[in-house]
């Protein structure tokens, strides 16, 4: 999924299946249970930034959380991969208040971070070399953000978990290689840790969540 030239209509089977497996396997939960956990420590919130949002699926969960709890939120996306941008407006026409953008996220300027309350990452780290992680979080050190990341705990169990159930339902060539990968570039807890200690963090939390998950919050 990270190469460039994907055939559109492959990337969009790959991420319609991806929202499927997140919904049957609760990788949403890592996010949703993060902003509660958030709205404990912070009464109002009023902005998320959420960098590689992919489908855009964890948007339209979070947006879906803020109407359940009577709260008012904006989304900002942001993510490289015109044909992912495409796939999210299409996805996200529910969700009116929300800006999606095609760019890299270190362009973002400073006078834009003034406005987000929360940084989200689903599914972006195990994206990214270890030296790009670190970068992120010094990035996301520079702001007044809170910092929430969802990605994958590193796991023999879901990973043949994973390989075996996308190789018997998955029709997308990417899902059954990516899926099983996706689980090999995922964390320990003490190398998330690691990572937000270089950047410059200690006030932060890595709790594990339902099904091999972890879910980092980290304040400046």
């Amino acid at each position: 999924m990270d190469k460039d030239n994907i055939a559109t209509p492959d990337l969009f089977r790959n991420l319609a299946e991806l929202d499927t497996i997140n919904k049957w396997l609760g990788g949403y939960n890592a996010s949703l249970k993060g902003v509660n956990d958030i709205l404990k420590t912070k009464k109002k919130l009023s902005s998320v930034l959420d960098i590689g949002f992919g489908g855009g699926d964890s948007i339209k969960q979070l947006a879906l959380l803020a109407d359940k709890l009577k709260i008012t939120l904006f989304f900002y996306g942001i993510d490289l991969n015109e044909d992912c941008v495409k796939y999210a407006n299409n996805n996200l026409l529910s969700v009116n208040n929300k800006e999606l953008i095609c760019d890299d996220y270190r362009n973002i300027s400073r006078e834009f971070l003034n406005q987000i309350d929360v940084i989200h990452c689903s599914l972006f780290l195990h994206h990214l070399t270890d030296l790009e992680i670190v970068n992120l979080f010094k990035f996301c050190k520079t702001t007044n953000c809170i910092v929430l990341v969802n990605d994958l705990h590193r796991h023999w169990f879901a990973y043949y978990t994973i390989k075996f159930l996308s190789a018997i339902f998955s029709k997308s060539y990417l899902v059954k290689h990516d899926a099983p990968l996706s689980v090999k570039r995922g964390f320990k807890k003490d190398e998330l840790a690691a990572y937000l200690q270089k950047a410059g963090y200690s006030n932060y939390s890595i709790t594990w969540t339902w099904a091999f998950r972890y879910r980092l919050i980290a304040y400046k």
